[in-house]
């Protein structure tokens, strides 16, 4: 290089970065063709790391605070780059800035319904979402495993990896345990406590510390909700008879009003059995002569559960009627 040259270039002596707008993770530091001079001052904020990377090799790494640059301070640069003690020339590196901010207000949601194998229903489907932070623990392993020597890397780009990860580890977790749909739903706050502590390993392998977890909703499909429900209504009710009782008083004015209600069932007029023996034997107490009450009670629930499943197509029209018909025989 002739002495021209020399005085050209240009070699710079202070180093500092100032994020210019929220979510940049990793921002390289711009040197175009200018060279960092031995002894420069080096700055690094509150909520950043600095990182050397030599021809795509880590080399030195620096914490918050002013950092005079010289091969004491930078001995894996200083070996990478066979210098002497003594170097005192200017120097080319990579410098790349990582933000440790914790990234707040992440969101994640199951797209598709998660398998639990509830330990009182069995297998189920449920869905749910909620929020979570992090952020930069380890930048050197974020560097390998993520970002690269790409000049600059945003929070919106890891979103999807993120989530999916939350996902894939949700699912693992939900399809080896035997957990309850209605312990989680109770006590969410617990629950995200657990998730927290399986999600950490997966995060920490990227150089991510995860900092919050939160359930915000679980969700069971309609018709595992609507079981559910009933079973509560049951419980309510004490016994099976009684639940018979409420559910027949509940649905006379649905079924009244309805030309397909009772009497498309078939428990109407047209089957020799009157509203007010309906009405009857819905309120009838048990034991003695309320017994045979109870067994067309029965008869009327299962002909209603049936009508259900015929609606669904669950039942043909030809096994309806045939299992109405054997029903309706035992009144």
């Amino acid at each position: 290089m002739g002495i021209m040259d020399f005085i050209k270039k240009q070699f710079i002596d202070v180093i500092e970065y100032q994020e210019p707008e929220d979510g940049i993770l990793v921002q390289q530091y711009a040197m175009q063709d200018k060279e960092i001079q031995n002894g420069a001052q080096l700055t690094v904020r509150e909520s950043q790391l600095a990182l050397f990377v030599n021809e795509g090799k880590i080399a030195d790494m620096f914490g918050p605070g002013l950092h005079t640059l010289s091969t004491r301070t930078l001995p894996v640069l200083t070996n990478l780059k066979n210098w002497d003690k003594l170097f005192a020339s200017p120097f080319k590196s990579d410098l790349f800035y990582f933000s440790t901010r914790e990234q707040i207000d992440q969101r994640w949601g199951t797209a598709n319904p998660i398998i639990l194998r509830d330990k009182e229903m069995g297998p189920i489907r449920l869905r749910a979402h909620g929020s979570f932070s992090y952020k930069i623990a380890d930048p050197r392993l974020f560097f390998q495993k993520i970002s690269g020597t790409r000049s600059s890397y945003r929070v919106e780009e890891l979103d999807d990896q993120l989530r999916a990860l939350i996902i894939t580890s949700l699912s693992s977790h939900f399809g080896s345990a035997s957990v309850s749909f209605i312990d989680m739903a109770a006590e969410q706050e617990r629950f995200s406590a657990t998730l927290k502590g399986l999600l950490l390993p997966a995060f920490a392998q990227y150089g991510l510390e995860l900092a919050t977890f939160f359930i915000q909703n679980i969700s069971l499909p309609e018709e595992i909700q609507k079981y559910l429900d009933k079973a509560s209504s049951m419980r309510m009710l004490g016994d099976l008879n009684r639940y018979a009782q409420f559910q027949a008083a509940d649905s006379i004015p649905t079924a009244a009003a309805n030309p397909g209600g009772l009497a498309g069932l078939g428990v109407g007029l047209g089957a020799g059995v009157g509203m007010g023996q309906v009405m009857a034997n819905a309120f009838q107490p048990s034991g003695g002569a309320a017994a045979a009450g109870n067994a067309k009670e029965d008869s009327f629930a299962m002909l209603e559960k049936m009508h259900d499943l015929l609606k669904k197509g669950v039942l043909t029209q030809e096994e309806f009627d045939r299992k109405k018909a054997d029903l309706l025989s035992r009144i």
